[in-house]
């Protein structure tokens, strides 16, 4: 397993854009699998985007396709959410996932690894 860390939260107007990021511990950073998932208060946890190990390949939820990306830096052990075009119904905690299993598992929400969430807020 890694330890997660986010940041990047904060309170935000409508339209406007927010970086959160991860940091990863450890030296086996680019053979893990990274996502990041949110969850609203009184709704389920829910799958936002996924990266695979060599950046590669991604994945989205249909509802941030467009307006969200994912990126990560090998040489910082970091992940990357930028959020564009933001949203009200985007408010929520926003939590960093890593596996090494690759991102199916990361999608499907089984990741080994979780960050404590950042708090994002989206004021209408």
């Amino acid at each position: 397993q890694v330890q997660l860390v986010e940041s990047g939260g904060g309170l935000v107007q409508a339209g406007g854009s927010l970086r959160l990021s991860c940091a990863a511990s450890g030296r086996t950073f680019s053979s893990y699998a990274m996502g990041w998932f949110r969850q609203a208060p009184g709704k389920e946890r829910e799958f936002v985007a996924a990266i695979s190990g060599s950046g590669g390949r991604t994945f989205y939820a249909d509802f941030v396709k467009g307006r969200f990306t994912i990126s990560r830096d090998s040489a910082k052990n970091t992940v990357y959410l930028q959020m564009n075009s933001l949203k009200p119904e985007d408010t929520a905690v926003y939590y960093c996932a890593a596996d090494p299993a690759g991102t199916s598992t990361i999608v499907a929400g089984n990741a080994g690894s979780w960050g404590q969430g950042t708090q994002v807020t989206v004021s209408s």
